[in-house]
């Protein structure tokens, strides 16, 4: 079964909706590449799913440890390289001031983001650089 559909609109933009819930994402092209910079930009998708992807499987951790990351945030820097134009580092800053957690739950939570599947994916030519503040 398909996962999405996108319909480019013209002007550098596109349209995806994922298929099982009928959410949309829009894309624009940023403007340091002929785009108006009014939405995600593909390659910020990629670095703002890395970090999704890592709360994700935090979270499932935290859950299966008896512990709640609720509230968590994480602070995304997407780095370009120019030549050729690609992604060369996502910077992720994760904030976990919210909540309290013990030695064993911090080393759980470093140690599961750096295993999600977005993680396993990318490029390892991709620098991941990860801040865990607690």
């Amino acid at each position: 079964m398909a996962t999405s559909k996108v319909i480019y609109k013209g002007q550098l933009r596109t349209e995806a909706t994922h298929l099982a819930s009928g959410n949309k994402i829009i894309t624009d092209a940023p403007v340091d590449n002929h785009g108006k910079g009014e939405a995600f930009s593909p390659t910020d998708i990629v670095a703002t799913a890395l970090a999704s992807c890592m709360f994700t499987i935090i979270g499932i951790k935290a859950a299966d440890s008896n512990f709640d990351i609720t509230n968590a945030f994480a602070t995304v820097t997407k780095i370009m390289s120019a030549t050729p134009r690609k992604i060369c580092e996502i910077s992720i800053d994760f904030d976990f001031t919210a909540g309290t957690y013990s030695e064993k739950e911090k080393k759980l939570i470093a140690n599961a983001a750096k295993t999600c599947p977005v993680a396993l994916s990318l490029h390892p030519d991709i620098k991941q650089s990860l801040t865990f503040k607690f």
